[in-house]
Parts: structure tokens; C-alpha cells; sequence
């Protein structure tokens, strides 16, 4: 079998899997394993139950070998916290959400993540998993650009965390194996689009303007907020923003403040 074994193109140092709030060590563990085995090493934990997760006996033994993922991974006390350096975040869920991106299968994404990692060295992504029994939450999907899901028999399509982390993480790797596209661009290489995605902290930043703005304009009623957020954010995340059209819109609600408050002075 060593004939099929491959080495990890340098831009999956620049692939994080995202776990939020795992219940069980050993789980933890599993994953560290699935992970290492596809050449994969970051791993960034959220809100975990054991706050020991990473060094607790149960995920060392299950990593059997690839204790070094746990060693080196992350703890986050918030989802946005992990992906705040993130210009793709995929959620892995096994179902839509209302207002989240379209479901796609495991080879579609991992072949979109190496281009965007080839396009931008810059350029960071993430695969988003769910807790153990409930899976992603609305809330933690709406976080993210796009969604994967793993398609499975009708009858029965329950995977565990760390199979679920590993049909990823080898979908990754073979679109590695198959492309030459995975290897990153070197750092003074002309972009081949005009301008770098922005990152999620930056996208996040946007939409908490834009609610207050729309807010102070009358347009969002902040007691009755119906959808109207969750579906810009859709709209939104659609078009995978730029760093500059970030700043545009950031601009847009700026001038909007502007105004609201030359408003509020006048009927002072």
C-alpha cells in the first residue's frame, strides 16, 4: 500500500477542521487520527464539554498516534472566534437550513477549497462540524459560505464525528493527488482575480453594521425583526465578498449614520 501513499501539498497548513462543542474526548481523539492520516494537522475546538478535551486520556488514546493534532490544535470559547482569519468556512451537515447556502457533495467543495487556497496564499479555509447528536446549528450554518453534505443510503446515513471528518479529509486529499492546483501561488504572484476574499471577521463586522444602520433608518424594527437579516446574509454570502467591496458597503452604512445623526441634531 506504500505505493499509493502521497505527501500534503503545503497549503493544507492552511486548512483547519472546526470542531463545536464535542461531548466526548475520545471523539476528539478519532478525529486527530482521521485527520493525520489525510496529511491534515489543524484542529480548532469550540465551546468544548471537557475543558481538557485535548489532553484528556480518552482523546490521546483514540488518536493513537497523531497525539502531535492535539498538542498543536486550539480551543475557541466561540464559533467566530475560530474562523475569524477564515476567507471560506464549509459546513459539513447532513441536512439544509432555511436561508443557508445549497448543499453540495464532498468532492464539489474540496476541489473549490484547493482552488481558492492555489488562487490566494493568503487564502484560509475551514470545514465546520457539528456536536455529536444534534449537528449544526441554523445559527452556526448561517457562519459559513458554503455547505457540504455526504451523500448515504436512504435508509441509513448516520456517521459518526470522526468518519464523517475522515470521507472530508480524504476528499481533500485526492483532489490534492489529482491536481496540481493545490500547490499555493508564491506570495509575490500576480492574483488571478482582482481582489482577496475577505475574511470572516471582516464579513461579520459588515453584517453587525449594517443591522444598526438599518435599524436607525426605520427599516429593520428591532422587536419584530422577522428574516430580513438572515436573508441579506444569504444574499450576501452568495457573492463571496471582496476585501474593497467589504469596504464599500462598510462606506454605505457609514454615510448612512452620518446622516441619521445630522437627522437627530436638526430636530434637537
Amino acid at each position: 500500500m506504500r505505493g499509493l501513499s502521497f505527501r500534503a501539498p503545503d497549503c493544507f497548513e492552511r486548512v483547519r477542521v472546526v470542531l463545536l462543542r464535542p461531548s466526548h474526548p475520545g471523539n476528539v481523539g478519532a478525529v486527530a487520527r482521521a485527520m493525520r492520516v489525510m496529511g491534515l494537522r489543524r484542529l480548532a475546538v469550540v465551546a468544548p464539554r471537557y475543558p481538557d478535551v485535548l489532553s484528556h486520556p480518552d482523546a490521546v488514546a483514540f488518536a493513537s498516534g497523531a497525539a502531535a493534532v492535539l498538542t498543536e490544535a486550539q480551543v475557541f470559547a466561540r464559533t467566530s472566534d475560530a474562523l475569524e482569519s477564515v476567507t471560506l468556512a464549509v459546513a459539513v451537515s447532513a441536512q439544509g437550513r432555511e436561508f443557508g447556502p445549497v448543499p453540495h457533495p464532498p468532492e464539489a467543495l474540496a476541489r473549490q477549497a484547493l482552488d481558492e487556497l492555489a488562487a490566494d496564499p493568503q487564502a484560509q479555509v475551514a470545514f465546520v462540524f457539528g456536536p455529536e447528536r444534534t449537528g449544526l446549528s441554523i445559527e452556526d450554518t448561517l457562519l459559513c459560505q458554503a455547505l457540504l453534505a455526504i451523500p448515504t443510503d436512504l435508509e441509513y446515513g448516520s456517521l459518526n464525528l470522526a468518519q464523517a471528518v475522515q470521507v472530508v479529509c480524504y476528499g481533500l486529499a485526492t483532489a490534492a493527488r489529482q491536481s496540481d492546483a493545490a500547490s499555493p501561488v508564491a506570495a509575490d504572484s500576480p492574483m488571478p482575480y482582482e481582489g482577496r476574499v475577505a475574511t470572516h471577521a471582516a464579513v461579520e463586522g459588515l453584517f453587525a453594521h449594517l443591522e444598526r444602520s438599518l435599524v436607525d433608518i426605520g427599516f429593520i424594527d428591532p422587536r419584530h425583526p422577522k428574516k430580513l437579516m438572515p436573508r441579506l446574509r444569504r444574499l450576501l454570502s452568495r457573492s463571496r465578498m471582496e476585501v474593497e467591496e467589504v469596504d464599500i458597503l462598510r462606506g454605505i452604512c457609514t454615510q448612512i449614520d452620518k446622516l441619521v445623526q445630522a437627522g437627530s441634531r436638526e430636530k434637537t
